[in-house]
């Protein structure tokens, strides 16, 4: 028998059916054990930002659709949908069996306050819809139908819906007070989701179980209690995956941890591919950044073979689209390249040549592969006259500092995925100026012609008009080198090899969606 930690032993349940002695083995309750490396910021569904936010998300919420690992958008809440000829309006048809985990139905009402809510908080999911919807754009028509009328026409607007988790509105008007109900949903969930939470600890873990009552059901095998333990220490990884308490890593382990729990025999290694971008993230209007010639140096003086094969392997990026966009990829974009000589010319054309050149390199505390890759920046840059400090954040940290130019570090190492399935959302939340001040948006870049650009392919519809605007896009930027554009992830989790059901998801966390795995041993 696996490792699994089971909860609950199995039962015999002794019952009478028309007077007959039956009887049934009760299933044990599984119990799936995953480490991440960064604290849940919040779990209100308005506020929701990063990997772990939507990682809980998921689970505790549903949405009107939801994607699937190819980008297909897949009806969940909503059974079907409509779009007016001119995109502009969107229509949704709720499913009629659909519920609260409290019982309640869910209704058009609920999805109009759970929108109007995001936008008046104006945080998380509500930068997707910036221009494109305000309070009041979505009516009930009936109980189970809502209507989306859009300000002007959006082209990524139904991929960018499943961000857009629905609360019930009795329990959120019942628990408002003066913050719009932040107080109540920092600490309580209200939705529809596959599980309800049992604890969190802030800093340390969080435990969700599966509700049984479930409006959408679940497959052969279903995970009763999901547990996340927080951790970056690699030591602290394998000890929990050599006593058998680990079901499944996190996706930022290092390699040697990786063959380590391998080793163990109870794991295997699973690897995909993935639309998520590693970059290095250069501050354009903090000194000595602000300079592109230092920018390029930059760039120049990374090692991207050693950081690819070695420290965190990951798949070749030379611009700040990942190829898995293969329609809108700008595939004549130069190679990415390592060299110092180079490197030494673009300093000498900066306004900072000849003199030494202060730095300073952030990256994610307690991390491994994110201080070996800054100390191998700091030996190279240093061979160029910078004087490099080390800056390292715990990810609430830098979250804060991402928030002023004074406090973002010059150069910041910064994982960033697709928050929905379409290109707009890797150019929008990082390089547009309304996106500046998150920490998507690290490089300050609030630079009109791109902001034009971007704009311009979210307006049309013609999707051969967009794949032009988007590769000229990739040129203008990596023209300017806001980023190093370090690599594509190779996602990888060592899981327990009676767990199934991981494919990645061109969409933050929706492949932790834990309705989609199974235990497979009895």
């Amino acid at each position: 028998m696996s490792k699994l930690r089971i909860l609950a032993a199995t039962a015999l349940a002794t019952t009478m059916i028309a007077g007959t002695a039956g009887f049934s083995a009760a299933r044990a309750e599984t119990v799936v054990t995953m480490n991440t490396v960064q604290i849940f910021g919040t779990i209100d569904p308005a506020k929701i930002s990063d990997y772990t936010d939507y990682m809980a998300a998921v689970n505790l919420y549903d949405g009107l659709i939801t994607v699937d690992s190819k980008g297909n958008l897949l009806p969940e809440l909503a059974e079907s949908w409509t779009v007016s000829s001119d995109a502009k309006e969107v229509t949704f048809k709720l499913r009629a069996d659909a519920h609260f985990s409290d019982g309640s139905p869910v209704t058009a009402a609920d999805v109009v306050y759970s929108v109007d809510r995001t936008l008046r908080i104006n945080q998380g999911p509500a930068t997707l819809f910036e221009g494109i919807l305000k309070p009041g754009s979505v009516v009930a028509v009936d109980d189970k139908t809502v209507k989306f009328t859009l300000e002007k026409t959006f082209s990524p607007f139904l991929t960018t819906v499943p961000a857009i988790f629905i609360v019930n509105s009795k329990i959120a008007k019942a628990n408002e007070g003066s913050d719009d109900g932040q107080t109540y949903f920092a600490s309580h969930v209200a939705g529809a989701g596959a599980y309800t939470l049992k604890d969190w600890d802030r800093g340390a873990k969080m435990t969700i179980v599966r509700d049984k009552n479930y409006y959408n059901g679940f497959g052969e095998g279903p995970i009763d209690e999901v547990r996340w333990i927080i951790t970056n220490d690699e030591a602290t990884v394998r000890s929990l995956a050599a006593s058998g308490e680990l079901t499944m890593s996190s996706q930022f382990q290092s390699p040697e941890t990786y063959k380590a729990l391998e080793g163990m025999g109870r794991f295997n290694v699973v690897t995909q591919p993935t639309t998520t971008a590693f970059y290095l993230k250069l501050n354009t209007k903090a000194p000595p950044t602000d300079d592109v010639h230092i920018r390029r140096a930059i760039a120049l003086a990374t090692d991207y073979k050693t950081i690819r094969e070695v420290v965190f392997p990951g798949g070749e990026m030379n611009g700040p689209l990942p190829s898995g966009f293969a329609d809108f990829y700008a595939s004549d974009l130069p190679e990415q390249k390592y060299d110092l000589e180079a490197a030494k010319a673009e300093i000498a054309q900066s306004k900072y040549a000849g003199q030494e050149i202060p730095i300073t390199l952030g990256y994610v505390a307690g991390t491994k592969f994110e201080e070996e890759i800054s100390l191998l920046m700091q030996a190279n840059l240093e061979q160029l006259g910078f004087k490099v400090t080390q800056q390292a954040d715990p990810w609430n940290r830098v979250t804060e500092i991402a928030s002023k130019v004074e406090t973002t570090p010059a150069v910041n190492q910064i994982f960033f995925g697709p928050t929905y399935p379409s290109p707009d959302s890797m150019f929008y939340a990082q390089y547009h100026s309304k996106s500046a001040g998150t920490w998507m948006s690290m490089e300050w870049l609030q630079d009109q012609t791109i902001d034009k650009l971007i704009d311009e392919a979210r307006e049309t519809g013609d999707s051969k008009k967009q794949a032009e605007i988007y590769k000229d896009l990739q040129h203008k930027i990596v023209e300017i080198q806001p980023d190093v554009f370090l690599l594509t992830q190779n996602v990888q989790h060592a899981m327990d090899k009676c767990l199934t059901g991981f494919n990645a998801v061109p969409m933050q966390s929706f492949d932790y969606d834990f309705t989609r795995y199974h235990w497979t041993c009895k």
